[in-house]
Formats: C-alpha cells, structure tokens, sequence
C-alpha cells in the first residue's frame, strides 16, 4: 500500500515487520481501554489467558514466555491471586519453582477477556474476506515458526516455542 504524504509525495510501501508492530502495538492499546472497568489490566488478563490456556505452567517459564521479568509476573500473579482468579501450587519436580492454575472464579473474567478480543478482531478485520483472513492467519503462523527457527539468535527467544 502506498501512502500519500499531504505534501502529495509518495512514501514507499510500509514493510511487513513495520506493520506487525504497528497492528500488535494498536491491538493492545485498544484491548487495555476494553478492559477499563473489567478491573483488570492488560497485563492481568494476558496471565490469566495464558494459564488458562496452558494449566500448570511454572512461573519462570510463564515469564518467559510474556516476555517479562519473574519479579514483574510474580506481582502481576500476587494480585491475580488476591482476587482468587489463579492459585500457584508447589512444583513437584522442583520444589523451589510454583506452577500456576486458574481457578473456577476466574470463568467470569475469561469470558469476558474473550468476548472483547473476540469483538475487537472481527472490527479489525471488518472488510476482510473470510478467505482472506484464513490466508493472513496461515501466513503469519509460518512467520511464528520461522522465527521460532531462528531463536538462536535472540537471547530472549532461545528455547521458547512462542
């Protein structure tokens, strides 16, 4: 796509990786004002989604896998926790690591979490045929794996299947 400066010069197509980042970076944005009034962040509710999703996760590789510090998820799942929403229980194997749960009380809240997403992805890709949507989600899941390919190369991504 082309993009016509006011001055009425052409700009250069904007790349793939630029509008990835741009999508990702307005996607969440526009997810943390939804959830204003959930009483959660955005922040909470990609943990809860997460633990959800993948049961009994350890906490270290939860961090990892969200990209952020432990301290910064431990404090993220202390408030998670403080409204019943996930419970860490003692990792068998290591007893120095914790696995995190979610709760039946967290139903509510991943419903909703869901519902958002879910009306936010369909505005959108409004105007996007269905064929069309199918093909962008193929391709970017090969881009996922092509990176996950190349995770050597990045410290942040060395052993993770994100």
């Amino acid at each position: 796509m082309l993009i016509n400066e006011p001055s009425g010069r052409v700009r250069r197509p904007l790349g793939i990786g630029f509008l990835v980042s741009d999508i990702t970076r307005r996607l969440r944005a526009n997810l943390a004002g939804r959830l204003e009034g959930t009483g959660l962040t955005l922040a909470q509710a990609r943990v809860l989604l997460h633990v959800a999703r993948e049961p009994g996760l350890r906490q270290v590789d939860l961090a990892e896998l969200l990209d952020v510090t432990p301290i910064t998820l431990a404090r993220l799942i202390d408030k998670l926790e403080s409204r019943q929403l996930v419970e860490r229980r003692g990792d068998a194997a290591d007893g120095r690591a914790y696995r995190v749960f979610s709760t039946p009380a967290a139903a509510d809240a991943l419903s909703t979490i869901e519902r958002i997403s879910a009306a936010l992805v369909r505005e959108a890709t409004q105007g996007i045929a269905a064929p069309d949507q199918a093909a962008l989600t193929a391709s970017l899941q090969r881009m996922r794996a092509n990176l996950m390919g190349l995770s050597g190369t990045d410290p942040h991504l060395r052993g993770t299947a994100r």
